[in-house]
């Protein structure tokens, strides 16, 4: 049976795109996910998590999608993020998927509904909990892989920036350094998110 596991990462950075994984197997096999390193990303360290994702690819199939912060500015990253699960579900057409919960539990009856009404080549069984990351192994890998997929992506920021933090707002050095570039009057670079909150009350000079 062909099961999927579903996680993303950066969904709440100003910084960098959200990275989207589908992590594929064609037989279930939680044990060996386990041994391999798969579980929440966040419980890893970052040494833990390179290693775990070369293990569990050899195990599986990783689909990983890259949400721009130019398409996060111009459209909803609910909706956003929604489109590019069904895309991985109807391109691998899996039997069972396990997502790790987007939103609050109550929302979750209804994002279901969503997501089986569009898609186009199967109807899986899905399953949306929170934490499904560290719950089920298969999820755990697409975590991790996510997870990795940023980490590089703005290790790559870095290089070429300067030290900007981890992405997040709440992150002292993210905060100084989107301060220091509102400061400076130049555009934003394309890997700012900005329309995010943040961002728009630096540009207004109200933040810091």
């Amino acid at each position: 049976m062909r099961v999927m596991g579903i996680d993303e990462a950066g969904r709440g950075c100003v910084l960098g795109d959200l990275v989207v994984c589908g992590y594929v197997v064609e037989s279930l096999d939680d044990d060996a996910l386990r041994a391999a390193g798969a579980d929440d990303s966040k419980r890893l360290s970052a040494k833990r998590r390179v290693a775990a994702r070369q293990a569990l690819g050899a195990l599986g199939e990783a689909d990983v999608r890259c949400i721009t912060p130019a398409e996060i500015d111009a459209g909803n990253l609910n909706e956003l993020e929604e489109a590019t699960i069904v895309s991985l579900i109807d391109r691998w057409q899996p039997e069972r998927v396990y997502i790790d919960a987007l939103g609050h539990p109550r929302t979750l009856p209804a994002l279901q509904k969503r997501l089986l009404g569009a898609l186009r080549t199967c109807q899986p069984e899905l399953v949306i909990e929170p934490k499904a990351d560290h719950t089920y192994p298969v999820c755990g890998a697409a975590s991790i892989f996510a997870k990795t997929t940023r980490d590089q992506a703005l290790a790559d920021i870095v290089a070429a920036h300067g030290p900007l933090g981890s992405g997040y707002p709440s992150d002292p050095k993210t905060r100084r350094w989107l301060a220091d570039h509102a400061a400076s009057k130049q555009p934003w670079p394309s890997f700012v998110r900005t329309r995010w909150q943040t961002v728009r009350d630096l540009a207004q000079g109200s933040l810091l």
